[in-house]
């Protein structure tokens, strides 16, 4: 079945479930991990309860703005892509709620979109003040650089970078919400971790499930540019260094990460991320591609498990 084909199929759909598939909603309660994940890592317990009540809501709010704003920017990209027969197989895609860019298949109006973006932006811009000026400057800073990513894509695969910047934007917030005057080498290395996590399970195994539609558009993303092989070698060394620089990042917290945990964590990394990696690597098949960005995405929430548990205990 093609996309313009599933169109007609969901006539009914309600808005709320255009708005939920708009943020991509499933996907950004996963990212919600992240942060949290980031605050638990520094501090080595929960922070106080005001602050985590802030800091859900306005985490929740930041990641529906940004995954919304994707959307928004690019709906006319979507829609070329969609004028050519994309989003066929898209219900396979963790980021897929209902319908895939409900803007773009003219289900949901971008004047209805923009205004979800910047109310949801607003909330997420006034928790984040709150709990942090800098956390606000970061916000905003990710938002910029989403728009930018977006603009980009038929400019240069270099854009990737930008992509792992603002996936990084979350944590680095979380953590000056719980300290301002964290460890710059912590920072540094969390920067790191998520930006590699964000390139190798995220961003090209995205571009590599739509590499044909890609094609075609005259998009530059990294499997267009480079080649699958090379492509390949890029997931593979990227989430290599995820997983170092996760365990890196324990020795850089301000107390004693213990042994158990560690291996716990490492073992984590290599099935959410090395092994499916592989996978790609070794077939170079578009459903691994979506497999392991699908897997890549619990990769923060069983981090997230295991630091939790070991705060409590």
């Amino acid at each position: 079945m093609d996309a313009l084909s599933t169109q007609k199929n969901l006539p009914n759909v309600s808005k709320l479930k255009l708005f939920i598939a708009l943020s991509r909603t499933p996907h950004a309660l996963l990212d919600m991990a992240t942060p949290s994940l980031a605050a638990l890592l520094w501090l080595g317990r929960f922070p106080p309860v005001e602050t985590v009540v802030i800091g859900l809501i306005t985490v929740f709010a930041g990641y529906t703005a940004v995954y919304s704003l994707n959307d928004v920017v690019d709906h006319r990209v979507d829609h070329e892509k969609l004028q050519m027969g994309g989003f066929g197989d898209a219900g396979k895609d963790l980021d897929v709620t209902v319908v895939r860019h409900p803007i773009a298949q003219s289900m949901l109006s971008f004047r209805a979109g923009l205004l979800w973006v910047i109310g949801w932006a607003a909330l997420a811009l006034a928790g984040a003040y709150a709990l942090n000026p800098v956390c606000a400057l970061i916000f905003v800073g990710g938002c910029l650089l989403e728009v930018l990513y977006c603009f980009l894509l038929k400019v240069s695969h270099l854009r990737i970078l930008l992509t792992g910047a603002v996936k990084s934007s979350g944590g680095l917030a979380a953590v000056y919400a719980v300290d301002p005057s964290p460890s710059f080498y912590f920072v540094a290395l969390l920067f790191l971790w998520l930006f590699f996590w964000e390139v190798g399970g995220q961003n090209i195994p995205n571009d590599w499930a739509d590499l044909e539609e890609d094609r075609k558009l005259g998009a530059k993303t990294v499997p267009v540019q480079l080649g699958l092989e090379r492509a390949g070698l890029l997931i593979l060394g990227s989430l290599s260094l995820a997983v170092i620089t996760n365990l890196l990042l324990y020795h850089a917290t301000a107390y004693r990460m213990e042994l158990v945990y560690v291996v716990i964590s490492l073992l984590i990394g290599i099935y959410f991320l090395v092994l499916p990696g592989y996978r790609l690597f070794s077939t170079k098949e578009r459903v691994q591609a979506g497999a392991l960005f699908n897997r890549a995405s619990y990769y923060p929430i069983a981090l997230l498990v295991v630091i939790g548990i070991r705060s409590i205990l």
